[in-house]
Parts: C-alpha cells; sequence; structure tokens
C-alpha cells in the first residue's frame, strides 16, 4: 500500500476510535484537493469551496460506517464528485427555470400592456358618459353601493337607478368594441 493510504488509513482509524485531532489532519491533507476536484467539474471556485465544505459535513456523519479506512481518499472523492454533479444539475436546473420565466415576461408584460391600455379606454369612455351615469357607474362599480343605495344617495327610484346603469354599460360597450 502507498504511503498516503497508509497515513489516511491511520488517520481514519483513529477518528473512528474518537480522536478529533485526526479529522483536522484529514481535512488539512484533503481539503484543497476537493476544491480542486470540485473546480473542475463546476468551474466555480466559490462554488468548488462550497461543495467541499458540504463534502466535509458528508464524511463527518458517515466516516463511521466506512468499514476500509484504507479506502477513504476513493470514497470520500466520489462524495465530492456526486455532490459536484448534483449541484450543477441544480445549478442547470435552477437556470432552466429562470430562462424560462424570463422567456415568459414579455408575456405578462404585453397583458399587462394591454390592460393599462383597456383602462385607459374604459376611463375615456366613462369620461364621455352624461353626469348622471358617470355617479351610477361611480357609485356601483367604485363604491361597491347597490341599486337601492344609489337611489337613496341621489334621491331617484331603484328603477331609474337601473336604467341609468343599464345605459351607461351600454354606451360603454359601443366605445369599446370600437
Amino acid at each position: 500500500m502507498k504511503p498516503d493510504k497508509i497515513i489516511d488509513a491511520k488517520l481514519v482509524e483513529a477518528y473512528q476510535s474518537g480522536n478529533k485531532e485526526a479529522l483536522a489532519e484529514l481535512i488539512k491533507r484533503w481539503h484543497v484537493i476537493f476544491c480542486n476536484k470540485a473546480f473542475w467539474i463546476v468551474k466555480d471556485p466559490d462554488l468548488s469551496k462550497d461543495i467541499a465544505q458540504d463534502c466535509w459535513q458528508i464524511i463527518m456523519n458517515k466516516i463511521h460506517t466506512l468499514k476500509d479506512s484504507s479506502s477513504f481518499n476513493s470514497w470520500a472523492l466520489r462524495i465530492v464528485y456526486s455532490k459536484s454533479f448534483d449541484t450543477l444539475r441544480n445549478n442547470t436546473r435552477h437556470r432552466n427555470n429562470q430562462q424560462k420565466y424570463a422567456n415568459e415576461q414579455p408575456l405578462f408584460v404585453a397583458v399587462e400592456e394591454q390592460n393599462d391600455a383597456l383602462k385607459r379606454a374604459l376611463l375615456n369612455a366613462i369620461q364621455d358618459l352624461s353626469d348622471q351615469q358617470q355617479q351610477v357607474i361611480t357609485l356601483f362599480y367604485v363604491q361597491s353601493y347597490s341599486l337601492k343605495e344609489i337611489g337613496e344617495l341621489l334621491k331617484i327610484s331603484v328603477g331609474t337607478a337601473k336604467s341609468r346603469l343599464f345605459h351607461a354599460r351600454e354606451k360603454l360597450k359601443q366605445v369599446l368594441k370600437k
């Protein structure tokens, strides 16, 4: 067995036995290698450091399940590769979702612009109504009064309020169709 593998195996066994300093030594020996391997896959130095850190967390949680301490290097590197590819997949999925959202934005903007144009046309059409019809439209749709309440406020019958509302709607329909 190579000398490096022997050192790693002894450090793993020491950590499994409860020696916390052995883990610190493993980290000194392997952290830069983990960062380099992760960088080779994700091509982002900051992300590769994060991946290496996450891998150490996984290693600390699962090192007690490692039966052959001499296989630490291949076991740990497999964790680094898996975590790197998982991160790459998640980032790609996230980028694709952002791209999809960005592609949908013009549709939302177009709908918003249409709504704004319709609102402007509606407001202009309301301004062209008679004062009596404007009052009824405003009280009914904007202030949510009932026809009975409108009649009481304007001192007109419910039938007259209904009639004004009906004729105002009809005029608005004609104006908006154009």
